[in-house]
């Protein structure tokens, strides 16, 4: 039943360590993706993490791999997303498929987030340390208001900080409130001086909301290195 596939797709994913991160019903007239049955669909539930309880999993699928696959997370988080899809009768798309889909809007919208002056969405529970790896499209609506679960936003944090130390931890500022200038920090991570740098964002590290989630070194380390290739 279309009532208790929230459900469904959340015990699909549950071994995995991606959880959902809500959803929503599209309004008439606005651009989607298809959904399974190739119209354009009527409602998504997206997929991600909270901390990094997918590590373990992942780094555990990533030793069985004879060749080290390119964009190693976007592949799990895709072979891991396609499961639960298949049980629950949904189409899959991620943050890297062409077109892009608007995963940040949809986040915005289904879990009521706003930006942090990084860019990163800010939760008022997990701070900076979420993600949004994927959704699961379907073809009807989905009865009733999709909510995040019972850690739910409440209000934004960044409203609150006035420091904004954030802001100030970037050896190259390259954040500012109108632009990142990625190819400063890129450049800066690759230099001879970029050592703390490759290992982490200092920035997003900077932000004292909800450390209890934040993610452990190697993890920092595996997405610093995707990003900037140091």
């Amino acid at each position: 039943m279309a009532a208790d596939l929230p459900e469904r797709a959340a015990a699909a994913l549950a071994r995995s360590g991606l959880v959902l991160r809500g959803g929503l019903n599209f309004e008439p007239g606005e651009p989607r993706p298809p959904g399974p049955g190739g119209a354009p669909a009527a409602a998504v539930l997206l997929v991600g993490n909270v901390g990094a309880g997918y590590w373990p999993v992942f780094t555990r699928w990533l030793d069985r791999q004879a060749t080290p696959p390119a964009d190693p997370l976007d592949q799990w988080s895709r072979a891991v997303i396609a499961r639960a899809a298949a049980q629950v009768g949904a189409r899959v798309a991620m943050p890297s498929d062409r077109p892009f889909a608007p995963f940040q809007q949809w986040a915005m919208r289904a879990g009521r987030l706003k930006p942090s002056p990084l860019g990163l969405l800010m939760h008022p529970r997990y701070g900076l340390w979420h993600a949004y790896r994927g959704a699961l499209l379907f073809d009807a609506p989905l009865p009733g208001t999709v909510r995040p679960g019972p850690d739910g936003p409440g209000g934004h944090p960044c409203d609150s900080c006035a420091a904004k130390p954030c802001l100030h931890a970037c050896p190259v500022a390259a954040h500012t409130a109108a632009d990142f200038a990625a190819a400063a920090c890129i450049a800066h991570a690759r230099g001879p001086r970029g050592g703390a740098c490759a290992r982490q964002c200092l920035a997003r590290d900077a932000c004292p909301h909800g450390r209890a989630w934040r993610y452990p070194a190697e993890v920092l380390a595996f997405h610093q290195r995707a990003f900037t290739g140091a």
